[in-house]
């Protein structure tokens, strides 16, 4: 909701800034979302006379004007604008002067620009001519501004402006305002918490209340046949009203807060809402038929044609204002067209009424059509206000518009509320609180705000205003001393007890922050995808990492649609459309993981915690495209099955899971060609199966036009939390002061001999002077045979002393032995 800060100070002194103001505001409960600059000093800008308007003799669309600023003689000005003419005062911005111009592309922004002299088309321009949106004062284009025959010529602009309440600079102050602060969606409103904040007085400007009855009840008449939907319905007349432009002053402000004028009479209603927080509506009086107001409920669905002239269906059940004979407004929402204010208006009959919050908004949401009105219904406006904000709307358009208000109004209220109490207990607030606070200081602030207070021994009894519907219970009436008192003025206590436990994290929250800070620090994007499938999709991914065969797929009941029948078994399907719209979208390069719960139905040896249905957690790493861009001095390689295994090994690494093993997965089930993923390799951790690393099928990759291998890494994030140790912590070793010694050593194993087992044997026979082992070198060909190949590998050793020959021949040995009983090696000569 915006603010206007110059339209707020005409109801209470301010003396803080817009942004001083924005924090009070703020630390009340009002939380301001942002402050927004409006207009300028307009230093430059002064009242000139056109004194002759004569064309441009080589431009066919402008004019040159003699106009008349106060100096020694008149300036040239070329001009464009189709309403210039002489004799007009007219604002003129001087050589020198810097303008805010709206941007014709982004209406929302403004460009600084300085006026200088130059040459249009061969003809001097000494100034410019400005229309009301490049003074800042509306979003007027249509032409320049005209200025009242009696300005002074040469006179600053801003001092004219002042004669006429309008302030060149602004402020808007836009309010996140909650929906329980109903009394706060208007500048009244807002200038009553900023007057009790600084203990100021609110002017309220002052209404003349017209008596009920008297010659408007002659002429118009209120039938309220819903008393639910419309409790109190107040109708006021203006006759001989002249519907015009709008002053100066009102076009400004609704400017400010984003309102576009239409005219003197609309622009008086709009002003009246965001004055005071009370919606109106101004009807065309002889557009009414037999001058009669009939509020009630539609019987049936109707079509409708409201102000923005779109016919809209109406529900079964909407709260209608009818003339005589048809339907005239959707009650709370927008009125219709056909009894809008025009040109032609001469009497206006004023609308200020009080609709149910609740029916309101089902129309609103009906109708997909939210209004300035409807908003303010729906939240509750003030039971009391109708009466005075009606007279003020009359009043302002008989002031602007020439009308003669008819004596009285029509006031139909059938069954008015009853005053709402509440009760305070002085130690009570005390204990809520945490503070003493004296009872005539709480009865003050109380009292600052709209409440009547009496006192019975240390309770108060508050009469609460009736634009308060979010007070009812002593709770409310402490949260208003503490609030206008200041949470910041109430002392934070000396000790505070708290239980004697240290707060900490789960383990599976702290391996999810570690593998999230891992993984993106590799390059990898994290998704979130749906964990609902359709049930095909489902059934298809159901051979799950450590599985040959499908698991049962958990299917729901009554299904909001066939897209989501079924839970996920695996995360895989999610991330393959990720990848297939990135993949479209021209990304190539593509690194994602997810984690996310799957499903599947238990087994009969399971204990799960839903009798029936099985669902961990898991962690889904993916990548496909190339592994790195290419360059002028480098070509473009294909990411592959080991970048992913190298991932997932710095990854367990970091996690200090030093007990790994990726094994190939072997089976003779038939039917595995089907499964969405081959090449499998399985991931256990000591005992526990951790989960798999593999290529999605080519099948599956070229339905969806993913030209890339994808590889991707599914790990039980459950039995990852049992695996990790959570006292586990990275430990620093200094460089040793002795030399690590280096040996090769190649031997020759079958060729389908997988190096990882031969791996664990070197660590193992290798041990402790062991400090790494690598493969640099794999070799198939001439030499080695057939169906074998040669494996090379780079051992270090080291200890905390000078090892000798000896010692690092004896490990030697020790390899080669062990690699030779288990895997049949033999050394290459």
């Amino acid at each position: 909701m915006d603010i206007s800060y110059r339209w707020l100070e005409r109801y209470v002194h301010l003396e803080e800034s817009p942004e001083a103001l924005a924090e009070q505001l703020t630390m009340a409960g009002l939380e301001v979302d942002g402050i927004s600059p409006l207009g300028s000093d307009l230093e430059g800008v002064v009242v000139g006379e056109v004194l002759e308007v004569r064309d441009h003799p080589d431009a066919d669309r402008l004019v040159l004007c003699d106009v008349d600023v106060g100096g020694k003689a008149p300036l040239q000005i070329a001009c464009g604008a189709d309403n210039v003419a002489a004799g007009q005062k007219v604002p003129v911005a001087t050589v020198g002067t810097t303008l805010y111009l709206p941007d014709r592309d982004d209406p929302e922004a403004r460009n600084a620009i300085t006026v200088d002299k130059r040459s249009i088309r061969g003809e001097s321009s000494r100034g410019m001519i400005c229309a009301e949106d490049e003074l800042g004062l509306s979003d007027d284009h249509a032409g320049i501004m005209v200025l009242d025959p009696e300005a002074e010529v040469g006179r600053p602009f801003r001092e004219y402006l002042a004669d006429r309440n309008v302030q060149p600079r602004d402020a808007v102050i836009d309010i996140d305002l909650t929906p329980n602060r109903p009394d706060a969606a208007s500048h009244i409103g807002v200038a009553r918490d900023v007057a009790a904040i600084n203990g100021r007085q609110l002017c309220r400007p002052g209404v003349d209340l017209p008596p009920t009855g008297g010659a408007a009840a002659e002429q118009v008449s209120v039938d309220i046949q819903d008393a639910d939907g419309c409790e109190r319905y107040v109708a006021m007349v203006v006759r001989d009203v002249e519907v015009k432009e709008s002053p100066l002053w009102l076009k400004r402000r609704l400017s400010a807060i984003g309102l576009r004028p239409r005219n003197n009479v609309v622009d008086i209603t709009n002003f009246v809402l965001h004055e005071v927080g009370q919606p109106l509506h101004a009807f065309d009086l002889d557009a009414l038929a037999g001058n009669r107001i009939v509020v009630r409920s539609s019987d049936g669905e109707a079509t409708f044609t409201t102000l923005d002239d779109k016919e809209r269906t109406l529900p079964e059940g909407t709260l209608l204002i009818c003339d005589a004979e048809r339907p005239v407004a959707v009650a709370g929402v927008m009125g219709g067209a056909d009894t809008e204010v025009s040109e032609e208006t001469t009497d206006v009959l004023i609308e200020s009424a009080y609709f149910d919050p609740s029916t309101v908004r089902k129309t609103a949401k009906a109708l997909s059509l939210q209004t300035d009105s409807s908003y303010r219904f729906e939240r509750g406006v003030d039971r009391d206000g109708q009466r005075w904000a009606a007279a003020r709307a009359a009043q302002l358009i008989a002031e602007h518009g020439g009308g003669t208000i008819v004596p009285g109004c029509v006031d139909a209220h059938p069954n008015p509320p009853a005053p709402r109490t509440a009760t305070l207990r002085m130690d009570r607030l005390a204990r809520v609180l945490g503070v003493e606070l004296a009872q005539d200081e709480a009865t003050d602030y109380l009292e600052s705000v709209g409440f009547t207070v009496s006192e019975e021994g240390t309770t108060l009894v508050c009469e609460i205003p009736t634009w308060r519907p979010d007070v009812s219970i002593e709770e409310d009436l402490i949260e208003e001393v503490a609030r206008l008192h200041g949470y910041n003025a109430i002392p934070e206590p000396a000790r505070v007890p708290i239980p004697n436990i240290t707060p900490r994290r789960r383990p599976e929250e702290t391996l999810r922050h570690r593998v999230r800070t891992l993984l993106k620090g590799r390059g990898f994007r994290e998704i979130y995808t749906n964990s609902m499938l359709r049930t095909e999709e489902a059934e298809r991914f159901a051979v799950t990492p450590g599985r040959d065969a499908p698991v049962p797929v958990v299917e729901t009941r009554n299904p909001i649609s066939q897209e989501m029948a079924a839970l996920r078994p695996r995360l895989l399907p999610g991330a393959l459309r990720v990848m297939q719209y990135n993949r479209n979208h021209g990304q190539e390069a593509l690194r994602i993981f997810e984690t996310g719960h799957v499903f599947r139905r238990a087994e009969e040896d399971e204990t799960p915690v839903v009798d029936g249905f099985s669902e961990h957690e898991a962690l889904l790493v993916a990548m496909t495209g190339p592994h790195a861009p290419g360059g002028w001095d480098t070509d473009v390689r294909a990411s592959d099955y080991f970048d992913l295994k190298g991932v997932m090994e710095m990854l367990f690494d970091d996690l200090h899971l030093d007990d790994v093993s990726m094994t190939r997965h072997e089976t003779e089930k038939p039917g595995t060609d089907a499964a969405p993923t081959i090449h499998r390799l399985n991931l256990h951790a000591a005992d526990r199966f951790l989960g798999t690393l593999s290529q999605v099928h080519p099948s599956i990759t070229g339905e969806i036009d993913l030209a890339d291998a994808v590889y991707v890494a599914e790990l039980n994030v459950d039995m990852l939390v049992e695996a990790v140790d959570p006292n586990a912590r990275t430990a620093y070793h200094p460089v040793s002061r002795f030399p690590v010694v280096h040996r090769d050593l190649a031997v020759l194993v079958t060729d389908d001999q997988p190096v990882g087992p031969m791996m664990e044997a070197i660590r193992t026979a290798a041990a402790p002077l062991l400090k790494g082992a690598d493969v640099f070198d794999i070799y198939r060909g001439e030499g080695v045979g057939d169906s074998r190949k040669s494996v090379a590998f780079t051992l270090r050793f080291g200890a905390d002393r000078t090892l000798t020959d000896a010692e690092v021949d004896t490990k030697m040995d020790a390899t080669m032995k062990e690699l030779a009983r288990r895997f049949g090696a033999e050394l290459r000569e």
